[in-house]
């Protein structure tokens, strides 16, 4: 039995509870059910109270002088931050490219020409499972660091059985080995490998008849992404990968409508996806699509400011009732950051939401988007004691004073792992 924690005198206590179930949308999203004075009991990794710090006192007096006591006064409390979409397990480092960026190339560019995420392809493939093992948990310090408590992790930079499997096997291993909890995706349809250029439907064939089997087999994923894009999967390809991994027990996901409108977000309608991710370029229809089917937009807009393209329209899809979640969109190309604070603030300046939304996006709407909501993304007896306390006295300032790491520090599961 782990010993109890008592936070007590937080200037705000930011709870994000409601009788809601589900992603939040429209005014919901800025429904913070915010405590003054707020205080919470932790205890066996669970959190058994929630109240003001005089209610608490009561409920707990003889109990009180056992407990490891937290004086939160002046300071914001919030759930553990969720990051819905990473690329955070890879070999090698990409920065050469943010060079080349600058001296005019584009993406695509790079792409075609044997970079991105070919580069780190071939450097994952090179690299033992050790060596990707220390290099991700780096990463996760950082996320930790930052605040955030639970994170999604993609395949991808494999293209092939051997080195998918590989990048998964160190998901489940830093699963049981980091703090931070990791929901595994399954991303073989990430690009189409070199050697099967022109041969696009044989890799496709290879997906859906190897690696999607073998990865639902061995239990090694939740989710299956494809990116749908231009020059990489056609949706007719991305609808066959998708289906496929629901017929395997796989929740559909999708990289949709990034570089070009593509109709990625009306496929992820169609298909019942979970999420649909980037959206940068998405149509109206596409935003009419997923609001009517309840599909989470996973928005990503320190990846827009990293490639200096206009960030997704994240405000119209909120005021048009799409759920909308954020993520730091971690990966070595297009993305290199651990910061969800910095992504809270894109979040405000360049799509317009509001700070409440934008903590929303980054508590409960992230957990919705990897379908972990029931134990975190809100503060709720019985939830997970996942809590970041932040030196800001309120939720407005932690947008406000942008570019900061503001943590003071983080419990997971109840225990202090960071300050």
């Amino acid at each position: 039995m782990s010993k109890a924690v008592w936070i007590k005198h937080a200037s705000q206590l930011v709870t994000l509870a409601s009788e809601h179930r589900g992603p939040r949308t429209k005014e919901a999203m800025s429904e913070l059910s915010i405590i003054e004075d707020g205080s919470i009991w932790l205890e066996n990794e669970i959190i058994q109270a929630i109240g003001t710090t005089d209610e608490l006192q009561i409920k707990y007096a003889d109990r009180i002088d056992s407990a490891e006591i937290i004086d939160a006064s002046g300071k914001l409390v919030t759930p553990g931050l969720v990051d819905p979409h990473t690329h955070v397990v890879y070999g090698g480092s990409r920065e050469r490219e943010f060079e080349l960026r600058l001296e005019g190339a584009t993406y695509m560019d790079i792409m075609n020409a044997g970079g991105g995420i070919h580069a780190t392809s071939r450097m994952t493939r090179e690299a033992t499972e050790e060596k990707i093992f220390v290099q991700t948990e780096k990463r996760l310090d950082s996320f930790l660091a930052h605040g955030v408590t639970s994170i999604e992790g993609k395949s991808g930079y494999g293209l092939n059985l051997e080195t998918e499997i590989k990048q998964l096997r160190v998901m489940r291993r830093l699963q049981q080995e980091h703090p931070i909890d990791i929901v595994p995706t399954f991303m073989g349809a990430h690009a189409v490998p070199s050697d099967f250029k022109g041969k696009e439907d044989q890799y496709v064939d290879l997906v859906v008849n190897e690696m999607l089997p073998r990865v639902a087999h061995d239990k090694l994923a939740k989710f299956n992404d494809v990116f749908c894009e231009v020059g990489v999967f056609t949706p007719e390809q991305s609808k066959r990968i998708l289906e496929a991994g629901k017929t395997l027990g796989l929740t559909p996901k999708i990289h949709a409508d990034e570089i070009e409108s593509y109709g990625g977000a009306e496929l992820a309608a169609e298909v019942g996806a979970i999420s649909a991710e980037h959206l940068l370029k998405v149509s109206d229809m596409g935003i009419a699509a997923m609001a009517k089917k309840g599909v989470i937009a996973c928005l990503l807009p320190a990846t827009a400011l990293y490639l200096r393209e206009t960030a997704a329209r994240g405000r119209e899809m909120i005021d048009a009732g799409v759920p909308v979640a954020i993520s730091t969109d971690c990966n070595p190309g297009s993305s290199p950051t651990t910061s969800m604070p910095l992504v809270m603030n894109l979040a405000c300046i360049s799509m317009r939401l509001t700070p409440a939304e934008s903590l929303c996006a980054a508590t409960y709407n992230a957990a919705c988007a990897i379908e972990i909501e029931d134990k975190v993304g809100s503060l709720e007896v019985g939830k997970q004691a996942d809590i970041v306390l932040w030196n800001v006295s309120n939720y407005q300032q932690l947008q406000y004073l942008f570019g900061v790491n503001h943590v003071n520090s983080v419990w997971k599961k109840g225990v202090k792992v960071v300050g």
